[in-house]
């Protein structure tokens, strides 16, 4: 995707960004798309932001002041999607990822928690938020398991989001940097893409050293169970939920695909079903996915679920990618 952006040098309440156009050009004929919002011009009143006008930027340092609901970036987070599904990345101490359902293919985020625009939880016509993370991972986030106890980002000296529009994907990027976390301090990366026609965002994360405990998974909801398998060649395996687990309530599934070398357990937690990585300093890859029942053309049942997720994974033993 091509988006022209006014670049400008702006230090405004904490952030250092570029400033882009506030009005989103996505067009009619592209199939991804990422964003991140920030207000200006208002100001902070105990770690809320009161006032001002979300502009979109192509990359900021988060504010001190931020945390969960504190109104200065819209939807919380960066957000990311294709013509089947989007996601937003909660960038505070929960550091849970979030599923927007669409039930359109058209580019819908850059309407998405607008001023005075209805509210994200409540039907639209282009879908709504459609998962309680509450405590949990949400699906397909970074946090750490150690001792029994899920660590999450409550202590990070500085955060960096950026995000790219390219012709065949879109991406995002965080960079936390001072992430304490037990008695470890490192610096953590994590990269987001998606693709057009694919519900899957490829997540590839990297500490700047091997510590125990680094996780992903899917929060736990009512109403669902756990679905497992491994590939023929056992290299590449999934877990995923499916069942009446979304907010309307109706049928979602979730899904994590990961190379079963990078994982040293599963955990069966109170709130997720976590996969626990082995300690590396290396880049590590896995993907997941959500397929909400009310997508054009959308996946009704667990069944179609299923095959969806085995063709996925059939790839996957096949060629290493999906």
């Amino acid at each position: 995707m091509k988006t022209v952006y006014k670049i400008t040098a702006l230090l405004v309440m904490g952030l250092t960004y570029a400033n882009a156009q506030n009005k989103s050009t996505a067009s009619s004929n592209e199939k991804t798309y990422a964003e991140i919002s920030v207000k200006n011009d208002g100001r902070w009143e105990n770690r809320k932001y009161i006032g001002g006008t979300y502009k979109n930027v192509n990359k900021l340092k988060v504010a001190k002041e931020h945390t969960d609901h504190s109104f200065d970036i819209r939807y919380e987070g960066p957000g990311w999607e294709s013509n089947k599904i989007a996601y937003r990345l909660y960038l505070d101490w929960r550091n849970a990822i979030d599923i927007f359902g669409k039930k359109t293919e058209a580019i819908t985020l850059p309407q998405v928690g607008q001023d005075n625009s209805p509210s994200y939880h409540e039907m639209q016509d282009w879908g709504c938020d459609i998962l309680n993370s509450g405590k949990g991972i949400g699906i397909g986030s970074i946090n750490r398991y150690l001792n029994g106890e899920k660590l999450h980002f409550h202590e990070v000296d500085s955060t960096f989001a950026s995000v790219e529009n390219q012709a065949k994907h879109s991406a995002v990027k965080v960079n936390y940097y001072g992430w304490k976390t037990a008695s470890d301090k490192i610096d953590f990366t994590s990269d987001l893409i998606i693709t057009p026609d694919q519900r899957y965002t490829k997540h590839t994360f990297q500490a700047s050293k091997e510590i125990k405990g680094i996780c992903t998974g899917i929060v736990k909801q009512k109403n669902t169970e756990l679905l497992k398998k491994e590939s023929q060649n056992k290299k590449w395996a999934y877990i995923a939920t499916y069942g009446v687990q979304s907010l309307i309530p109706d049928q979602l599934g979730m899904a994590v695909f990961y190379e079963i070398s990078t994982i040293e357990n599963i955990e069966d937690t109170p709130l997720d079903y976590l996969l626990v990585f082995r300690p590396t300093a290396k880049p590590t890859s896995f993907y997941f996915l959500a397929a909400w029942e009310q997508e054009k053309d959308g996946i009704k049942n667990k069944e179609e679920f299923i095959k969806y997720l085995d063709e996925k994974l059939a790839v996957l033993n096949k060629k290493n990618k999906i």
